[in-house]
């Protein structure tokens, strides 16, 4: 299921930063250090220029796909053998349930308040998309992250590898023509490396851990509350890291770095490690 597209700044933004890095890192670091023609540059060029449209690829589907929408119907079922845990409010023990969208939440699903709606699996809503990162677009997100930090990384090389190639003579021949382009593609691939490394790492964690951000901020209070009673607080969606990445990633390990999703359910309900203990107790 896609949204609707609407005009966004921060959306224009990462745009204009794409197509900018893309054509100074091609025709301009490419170039100036290998020559685009030569086979080092053509085969640099076409290197990361696919690495370029998989990260718009998968830009533009975590921002044209529907993180995941609650049906209008939704009822949880609280004698269901196949799902004996359900999300309840921290006061007064009931079902959670939505007065604005007035249904009730399935489990990991939050309210937005810019969306205005409630997102299951949600993990936060992203100016940079203009979207909420959820269950239907979360591996999206993570892949676009993953790519946008190879691009990043491997873009800085090459201009580093550029400026360290170009002689004096050369510098002289064309008159400093190129120095604004790397000042102002390096003020812009250093931050971005290191802030797009920062997230990346973050949800790195989230994913071996299968949390989502919000669900860390909650775990860190339930574990507050957990050592004060003098109990243990377990994440209980954490099944562990190898269970944990086929479930965010899929279960095919060569389909991990591809924006694909056709593994993720539908996001209603989700095996935790209750599930786990109850297999493992059986087969004994």
């Amino acid at each position: 299921m896609t949204k609707g597209f609407t005009f966004s700044l921060p959306v224009s933004v990462v745009v204009l930063a794409i197509f900018y890095i893309y054509f100074t890192t091609v025709f301009i670091f490419i170039d100036r250090w290998f020559g685009l023609m030569s086979s080092p540059g053509l085969m640099n060029a076409i290197v990361f220029t696919v690495v370029a449209l998989m990260c718009v690829f998968s830009y533009t589907v975590a921002i044209l796909r529907d993180p995941g929408r609650v049906p209008a119907d939704y009822m949880p079922d609280v004698e269901d053998d196949q799902n004996p845990m359900h999300e309840i409010k921290r006061k007064g023990g009931d079902l959670r349930y939505c007065q604005k969208c007035s249904h009730y939440k399935p489990p990991r699903a939050h309210h937005c308040r810019v969306c205005k709606r409630c997102v299951l699996r949600m993990d936060h809503h992203c100016i940079w998309i203009s979207n909420c990162v959820g269950h239907a677009n979360y591996k999206v997100f993570f892949i676009f992250v993953l790519y946008a930090v190879v691009a990043c990384i491997y873009s800085m090389v090459l201009l580093v590898g550029s400026l360290t190639n170009d002689s004096l003579e050369d510098e002289l021949q064309t008159g400093g023509s190129f120095r604004t382009a790397y000042v102002v593609s390096g003020l812009l691939l250093v931050p971005l490396s290191v802030a797009l490394s920062v997230l990346l790492g973050w949800h790195i964690y989230l994913v071996f851990h299968n949390k989502t951000t919000i669900e860390y901020h909650e775990g860190v209070r339930a574990l507050w509350l957990a050592e004060k009673g003098g109990t243990v607080y377990k994440h209980p969606y954490d099944l562990g890291i190898y269970e944990n990445l086929t479930t965010v990633l899929g279960p095919n390990i060569f389909s991990w770095i591809c924006p694909s999703s056709r593994h993720i359910g539908s996001g209603l309900n989700f095996r935790t490690a209750y599930h786990n203990a109850v297999g493992t107790s059986m087969s004994k």
